[in-house]
């Protein structure tokens, strides 16, 4: 090779080098330039959070500038205490956590409603308990979690429908739900789009036929899990909190779409190792009904008449002392 050849080789050698070495620094560059923000979630990883493990995996979040730590709830894992503390950025919580929270001084906004209709519904045997309206709950035996958000929506059931306690027995339920299957409870309560799938398989085993009371149908709009931030971040950060949002209900729609059914399913089975697929796809179609009402439905939207009726029955139930004036909370970034 003549001294020429092998001299215009070693330019364009050095041209790639160069242009490699660019490349690869431009892409740590971009790497590190992600804004880290962590969000804490209200439960642990199951079909309720199909969404924000889409757009953690699927780099809806990654595309929005931001690198964003999805970490499972819990009964230890308080978003909105984790929220105060600076410990996550964003999080879950259902609307009467948020106005607990707000009526004891935390500053807390919300930024997008997940459920339409709250999954809490009852479940009974309709060969047993003859049910048209909450009337029927007379001189049946319905299962409350004392303390829990279905004590509230029940009792917010009966005092509507003029139902003194006297009228019915109130059973106090646990995680065992053998007081039911054994027919010493009539009515259950449980998160349709989750636990539902599972007792009715059993009950369906059983060659016995089951149905759901739920309270929307009865004009009882409580609230369930919203995405919420600091009023702090909500002020001092704007692009920061457009940007989650906007790739978290991307990330969403992208998962309720039944054109990805397959991938969301997926998505799920990845995180949640406890749940057979069986179950996760009678989970999933019921999520998307509650989330999404229509195909068209604006993922996320905030409906303030709900939240405003959710304060009224917490006032009603004296959980909390005065009004927070719930529609100062609800904080949607603007498009």
């Amino acid at each position: 090779m003549r001294p020429q050849q092998r001299k215009k080789l070693g330019y364009i050698f050095l041209a790639v080098l160069f242009f490699t070495c660019i490349y690869s620094f431009s892409g740590e560059v971009l790497a590190q330039e992600k804004e880290e923000v962590a969000y804490r979630l209200k439960w642990l990883f199951n079909v309720s959070v199909v969404g924000d493990l889409w757009a953690d995996v699927n780099g809806n979040f990654a595309a929005n500038g931001l690198q964003v730590a999805v970490k499972p709830g819990g009964p230890e894992r308080d978003a909105i205490k984790e929220l105060e503390l600076g410990r996550a950025q964003f999080g879950v919580a259902s609307a009467d956590q948020v106005i607990r929270a707000v009526s004891k001084g935390s500053p807390i906004v919300v930024l997008a409603q997940l459920f339409q209709t709250n999954p809490l519904h009852w479940i009974y045997r309709p060969a047993k308990s003859h049910f048209k309206s909450p009337a029927d709950f007379k001189g049946q035996t319905v299962g409350i979690t004392y303390g829990g958000n279905d004590e509230t929506i029940m009792r917010a059931l009966l005092a509507k429908y003029h139902i003194k306690e006297n009228e019915l027995n109130l059973f106090s339920v646990r995680y065992d739900y053998t007081p039911f299957y054994q027919g010493k409870v009539d009515f259950w309560p449980l998160y349709i789009n989750a636990q539902a799938p599972i007792i009715g398989a059993k009950l369906k085993k059983a060659g016995e036929q089951y149905s759901f009371v739920s309270p929307d149908d009865f004009g009882i709009r409580f609230v369930a899990n919203s995405v919420v931030t600091s009023r702090q971040m909500f002020e001092s950060r704007p692009d920061t909190v457009k940007r989650f949002i906007t790739a978290l209900i991307q990330g969403w729609r992208e998962a309720l779409d039944p054109a990805n059914n397959e991938r969301a399913i997926k998505t799920i089975l990845q995180s949640d190792k406890e749940t057979p697929e069986a179950i996760v796809r009678q989970q999933l179609p019921v999520t998307r009904s509650l989330m999404m009402p229509a195909p068209d439905f604006p993922f996320g939207k905030i409906d303030a008449a709900a939240w405003k009726q959710t304060e009224e029955i917490m006032l009603s139930q004296n959980l909390i002392p005065k009004p927070v004036n719930v529609e100062k909370l609800l904080k949607p970034p603007v498009p």
